[in-house]
Parts: C-alpha cells; structure tokens; sequence
C-alpha cells in the first residue's frame, strides 16, 4: 500500500508531497482508497461532504468505530502526515482478520477531504463540514488562489457540492473515532514507538492585510515611500519576539504580494500567520500584541494594516476516558501537541482519541519528515488492539 501511494502527487523537484484538494493528485489518492475498501470486501461510501467510508458491518448501525485520517498535503509536505493514519488503518483491518477477531459493532475506516487546507485556506474542511462548524455559506465563499469557489472545484472534479453541510445522522451512530498520525515533534524520539494524545493546543490563522503605495524602485526617494514590504517584514519579527516570550508559537509561512514586480515598490502585501498557544488567553493576547505591532509600524510607514481571522480552532481535551483506557491498553505515555487534525475538529461531538507513531527528527511538512518502517509497524499493532478493544465489546 505504502509503495503504491508513494508517487501520487510527489515533485520531482523538492520530493514533497502537492496533494491538494479536488487536483489530480488527490484524484488518484481518492481512487487508491476506494480500490483498497472494494479489495476487501468493504461498503465503500461517499458522504455528502466528499470524505470517503469504508465499512465493515452495518453502516447504518449504531456505536460504530471509525478509524483513517487524510491524504492531502501542505505544499511541498512529507509522506507521513496523513497517509500513515490511513494506511495503518487498513492494515489494522488486516491484521484483525489474521486474528479472527469477530466485531461486535460496525467498523468503518475514513479518509477525510481537504484536512491541510493548502489549497483554500481553511484546515480540516471536510470534517468542518460533517461536524458543522463549518457552514455550507461560508464554505461556498472560500476561494483558491486563482479565485476558484470550492463548491466549483468540487463539481469540476466530478463531485456535487449542493448538500456539503452539518451531518448530524453520521455523527450519532458513532460510538468512538481514533487517529493514528505521525508525530509532529520529538516526545517519543528517546522513548515508546507508539503515544496517546492528551490535548490540542487552540489555533489559528489570521491574514494581514498591508496597504501602502505603488510606486517605482528607481526613482522614489525613501522618504516618499509608503512601502507595506517594510511594515509587513517588521511584524514577522515582532511576531516571533512576541511568541518567544510568550511560551507560544508565531508563523508566518505564505505571503502574497501586488503587483510583485522586483522594480516596483508593493501595494500590498498579505501575509498568513499561524499562532499556536497552550492555553486561549495566552493566544488571544499575542495575536493582539502582534495586531498593534503590525498597526504602529504602519502608521510610521504610511502604510494601513487589517487583520481577518481566517479560522480558529479552541483547545481540544480528548475524551478522557477513552484517553485514559487507550493509554493503559496499550502501556503509552500520554503527549500535548500544537498540530490540529480531524480528530480535534470531531472531539465535540463525538469521543475521539489520537495514537502517535514516533518521529525520530521531529520534523514535519518537509519533504524529510520520516518514521522507521518497525515504529510504523508498531502503530499498526496498537492501532489493531485498540479497534479490538473498541469494536469488540
């Protein structure tokens, strides 16, 4: 399965993963899954929000177990982010079958849409949708880069997107949702192949929006200029000062620029920050810090700052008891993480539980990110004994 996926979307100039939603390469990802779910005898679904089910039993039954993460990427990301939780998944399912387990309730496997958001700038959009945080007006509203509504780039995919919207039925016939991912850091990288996850750090992204002038690079004086570059470049190293000493975390990883001409002083510059906090309070107050940074260094340059919060995720404390019996089934420390997944966005409506497999350098969305085929292996396992556990009872 690993060999097979490995190709779909990969550059072959940077080795990482384009994996973007309703492209091409998601395309061949989503017909990956639905081969692997027929394969096996399994009911494949599409639900209303272009997430994709594989079922074992009944999937109209109650107290159902579901499994399966995401297969898109950010730009340029690594193999692990998401595909590992899937593929596991399956073998998971092929393991079970070795040991004859004999479920009890239905069990399903999930590979959920446009988890990234690399592509229209909202993370975890399909499971957004199904748990209606999300609305079907906003989601009609978020556009691309190349200004492409998503209810457009679904249908152009093939998919229809009039009935994308809160999935109320789905969410109350199942009884627990566990994600294996990768690790995103190095809390296992000395210890146990396999963690479970305790909480999720609250998160967001915000678009600064900084308008100066147009003018040309040769022949306006410094004095004259009103340059957003400048104020915009001054609020990244604020924010990172700001995170610094705040205990937080502060990115800003995209940035877009008009007319972006390298003779021509900019209009405007937008950057994206991504701000992660351990509690709310703590990122509440920096984002403001770096809110009035922004504005005051703007108001010397001539040049006028806004600020959009694009989403925000609130902190996430996983089901305890489900947690806790995870943690004592499979003898494995309990970690935080800063990451958001699908599983964060469910976890208020439904008892939800992450496993992570270890990471040796701790590097993720890179193109070098990497778990050891014998760690990978081990999450296979725990995965298998935690759906036993949970679908056999």
């Amino acid at each position: 399965m690993w060999a097979e996926l490995l190709p779909v979307g990969r550059s072959a100039s940077s080795g990482g993963y384009r994996r973007f939603a309703w492209n091409s390469a998601d395309a061949e990802c989503r017909a990956w899954f639905e081969q692997q779910a027929r394969s096996r005898g399994l009911t494949y679904e599409l639900d209303r929000n272009g997430n994709q089910w594989a079922w074992l039993g009944d999937p109209n039954g109650q107290g159902a177990v579901v499994t399966g993460s995401h297969l898109d990427s950010v730009p340029d990301g690594g193999a692990f982010d998401g595909p590992l939780g899937v593929v596991s998944s399956f073998a998971a399912l092929d393991e079970l079958r070795v040991r004859g387990t004999e479920f009890t309730r239905p069990l399903a496997i999930v590979n959920f849409g446009d988890e990234e958001g690399a592509r229209f700038g909202v993370a975890c959009i399909g499971s957004r949708l199904t748990a209606g945080v999300l609305s079907r007006e906003a989601a009609y509203e978020l556009r691309d880069a190349d200004g492409l509504r998503l209810p457009d780039a679904m249908e152009k995919a093939g998919y229809d997107p009039t009935a994308i919207g809160a999935d109320d039925d789905r969410l109350a016939r199942i009884g627990a949702f566990v994600e294996l991912h990768v690790e995103q850091g190095r809390c296992l990288a000395e210890g146990q192949p396999v963690g479970v996850a305790g909480a999720i750090w609250p998160h967001g992204r915000w678009r600064f929006d900084f308008h100066g002038e147009a003018n040309h690079a040769g022949t306006t004086r410094i004095e004259d200029r009103r340059d957003p570059m400048l104020t915009y470049a001054n609020t990244v190293l604020a924010a990172r000062k700001k995170a610094k000493l705040a205990g937080a975390l502060a990115t800003f990883g995209k940035v877009a620029v008009e007319p972006n001409g390298t003779n021509a002083i900019a209009s405007l510059v937008r950057g994206w920050l991504d701000s992660r906090a351990a509690d709310e309070r703590t990122l509440t107050e920096l984002v403001a810090e770096i809110e009035r940074a922004a504005a005051e260094r703007g108001e010397r340059d001539g040049v006028r700052v806004e600020l959009t919060r694009e989403s925000y995720t609130p902190v996430v404390d996983f089901d305890g008891p489900l947690r806790d019996r995870l943690a004592k089934l499979l003898d494995a420390p309990v970690l935080p993480t800063g990451a958001g997944h699908d599983a964060g966005i469910l976890a208020s409506a439904i008892p939800t539980a992450m496993l992570f497999v270890r990471n040796p350098t701790g590097v993720s969305h890179s193109p070098t990110e990497h778990a050891e085929q014998s760690d990978c292996l081990a999450g296979v396992a725990a995965l298998a004994d935690v759906l036993e556990d949970l679908a056999c009872q």
